[in-house]
C-alpha cells in the first residue's frame, strides 16, 4: 500500500555512498513527486543523513524495509549485493529502483526479475542516460526518419581509474567485471535504445595498464536485427581529459554528432547534418570540403532526476516501468556475459 504525501512516493536509498550521495540523492530532493525518507549504508550513514537533512538512517536493509513510510526503495550498493537486496526489498512489498548492473550477470539478473514478479513490485534498473536531454532528442530525430536507416552507432565512454583499496569494480567477484560490465553496458543499452536489439556482439577485453583483477580495456563489435552496425569503446586506462565521450549516429539521410553527453551530466553539445537526399556517386571523393553540421539544441535535463521521477509516476499511477524494465535488464545482462564470452572463445556470438 502506497503511503504517499501530498502525490509523493516514500523512498528509501539502500547503499546511500558512491553514486547515491554524489548524483541520485541530489536529484531525489530535487523531484516534485518524491520524498526520501530514509536511508542505509553500514558507513556514515548517518552523516550522509545529517548532509541531506533525511530523517532516518539505518544501517540494516531489513530495518528500513521494515519502515512503514518506505513505498520503494532505491539499490546503490556494490553490485553483488544487488540481488539479496532485491529479494529482500520485492519480499517486503516495496518497489525497486536498482543501479545498473542489476546482477553480476544473467543468472543473477533473472533470479532479482523473478522476485519482483513472484512478489508483485515495479523493477526499473538506472540505466539513466536514456533519459539525458540529447539522447531523448537523438531519439526522437531517428524515430521521425531524419537520419534515414541507421547504419552505424559508435559510442566512447572512458576515464581514468587507478587502483584503489577496497574499490569494488576492480574486483570480478564483486562487480561482474570492470571496464565492459560497468561502462559499456551504458553504452550496449543506448544502442539498443536507438537501433533495436542486438543481435550479434564480438568484444577484446583486457588489462592493459592498470593491477587489478577487472579488465581496464574493453572494444566492442555489434549488429542490431535491422543490421545496424555499432561500435563501443570504454577503458579505464585513459585520463579523463583526453577522452571526449564521443556518441555518434550515422545514416542514410544525415548523422547526429555529439560530445559530453555520454557520462553522469546533463550538458554537452551536439550537431548533425539532416535529412539528405543523396544523388548521384561523386567520383571526386574529395574529403577536406566543409560539411553543412548544425548545432542541434536539447534540453539539459538531469537524468538522475528524470529517471527517479518516472520510476515515481509509474509508482503513482499503478502502471510498471516501460523504459529500462525487466525485460531490457536481462537483455543487457545476457548480452554482457555474451561480451565476455566472446572475448575467451574470440568469437563472434549471436543473441
Amino acid at each position: 500500500m502506497i503511503t504517499s504525501q501530498e502525490g509523493r512516493v516514500g523512498l528509501g536509498v539502500i547503499g546511500a555512498g558512491g553514486i547515491a550521495r554524489r548524483k541520485t540523492i541530489p536529484a531525489m530532493l530535487q523531484a516534485k513527486n518524491v520524498r526520501v525518507v530514509a536511508v542505509m549504508d553500514p558507513v556514515g550513514v548517518e552523516e550522509i543523513a545529517q548532509q541531506f537533512k533525511i530523517p532516518k538512517a539505518y544501517r540494516s536493509e531489513k530495518k528500513l524495509l521494515a519502515d512503514p513510510e518506505v513505498d520503494a526503495v532505491y539499490i546503490a550498493s556494490p553490485v553483488h549485493c544487488h540481488l539479496k537486496q532485491v529479494e529482500m526489498a520485492a519480499a517486503a512489498g516495496k518497489h525497486i529502483l536498482c543501479e545498473k548492473p542489476l546482477g553480476r550477470n544473467a543468472d543473477e539478473a533473472r533470479r532479482a526479475i523473478q522476485a519482483c514478479r513472484k512478489y508483485g513490485v515495479f523493477l526499473q534498473e538506472g540505466y539513466m542516460m536514456k533519459f539525458h536531454g540529447a539522447h531523448r532528442k537523438i531519439k526522437e530525430l531517428i524515430d521521425a526518419g531524419q537520419v534515414g536507416k541507421v547504419v552505424y552507432i559508435r559510442a566512447q565512454l572512458s576515464c581514468w581509474y587507478p587502483p584503489i583499496s577496497g574499490a569494488w569494480r576492480q574486483d570480478p567477484r564483486k562487480g561482474g567485471g570492470g571496464a565492459l560490465i560497468d561502462m559499456a553496458s551504458h553504452l550496449i543499452d543506448l544502442v539498443q535504445f536507438f537501433a533495436g536489439p542486438v543481435r550479434r556482439i564480438a568484444a577484446l577485453v583486457g588489462r592493459q595498464v592498470h593491477s587489478y583483477k577487472s579488465e581496464d580495456s574493453a572494444t566492442i563489435l555489434l549488429e542490431t536485427r535491422n543490421g545496424t552496425q555499432a561500435s563501443i569503446d570504454c577503458f579505464y586506462c585513459i585520463p579523463d581529459e583526453a577522452s571526449r565521450t564521443r556518441l555518434e549516429i550515422y545514416g542514410s539521410a544525415g548523422a547526429i554528432l555529439t560530445e559530453g553527453t555520454v557520462g553522469q551530466s546533463r550538458g554537452g553539445k551536439m550537431e548533425g547534418i539532416l535529412g539528405l537526399q543523396a544523388g548521384g556517386y561523386d567520383a571526386m571523393q574529395n574529403k577536406d570540403v566543409i560539411r553543412k553540421f548544425q548545432p542541434i539544441p536539447f534540453d539539459k535535463l538531469d537524468p538522475y532526476m528524470e529517471e527517479v521521477s518516472y520510476f515515481a509516476d509509474c509508482i503513482l499511477a499503478g502502471r510498471p516501468p516501460e523504459i529500462n524494465d525487466a525485460a531490457n535488464a536481462l537483455s543487457i545482462a545476457r548480452l554482457v556475459d555474451a561480451a565476455y564470452e566472446s572475448s575467451r572463445k574470440r568469437k563472434i556470438i549471436s543473441i
